[in-house]
């Protein structure tokens, strides 16, 4: 029993993915390639991939939201728990970053549920929003600039359905949210919307320690 998260060390850790990680290998193939990239801490943690794999099984998802691909590792492992009719939209402004995450989609033949849109993120959810698709999507995951996280929260409250649910990554931020001496643009863009969420009342919200912290919405109405 305890009052409080326990910590994980390096042992626990490993002892953790080894009685509960379920990688299937082209997610693995994907983040060790990735893994040796310049940027390759941007990735997801394969245990976090898992968790959002259960989350879309669980509510049911079909179509989703992905704001910031990287390599594709997030929209692989969303993609692979969709059902055959499911569809990711997925925003990125990288061809670099993103031509890794395509390969990957091909090979592990979900390639046509991924509708990769190679613009500022804030233009194509306005777009989705003035093409009549609010309240359409079951899913949005927000991994991306973190000066922009509250306007990509705000668009994707819209564009979900009521009883959707919305992730955001690094809401934790390696620990660096809760030291005050930090003060960049990125880490107080996150206090921000952490106190935001904390009194938004058209969600229900929970914070999970996962990966760099994983903040769960549940859009209300």
């Amino acid at each position: 029993m305890s009052k409080r998260t326990i910590g994980l060390d390096e042992q626990l850790y490993s002892y953790l993915l080894s009685v509960s990680l379920r990688e299937p290998e082209i997610l693995q193939k994907l983040r060790q390639e990735t893994a040796k990239h310049p940027r390759g801490t941007m990735q997801i943690s394969p245990e976090q991939g898992q968790f959002m794999r259960l989350l879309i099984q669980l509510i049911g998802a079909k179509k989703t939201l992905e704001v910031g691909v990287f390599t594709g590792y997030s929209s692989l492992s969303v993609a692979l728990a969709l059902p055959a009719d499911g569809k990711i939209i997925a925003c990125d402004v990288s061809e670099e970053f993103t031509a890794i995450a395509r390969r990957y989609w091909q090979e592990a033949r979900v390639a046509e549920k991924i509708d990769l849109r190679l613009a500022p993120a804030l233009e194509t959810l306005d777009e989705l929003l003035a093409t009549g698709q609010a309240k359409t999507f079951d899913f949005a995951f927000i991994d991306a600039d973190k000066e922009n996280y509250d306007a990509y929260y705000e668009r994707s409250l819209q564009l979900i359905r009521p009883g959707g649910l919305i992730a955001i990554d690094n809401v934790l931020w390696s620990g660096r949210i809760a030291d005050p001496h930090i003060q960049d643009e990125s880490t107080q863009a996150i206090r921000a919307l952490n106190q935001k969420l904390r009194n938004d009342e058209r969600v229900t919200l929970s914070l999970i320690p996962i990966g760099d912290g994983l903040t769960l919405a549940l859009k209300r109405h």
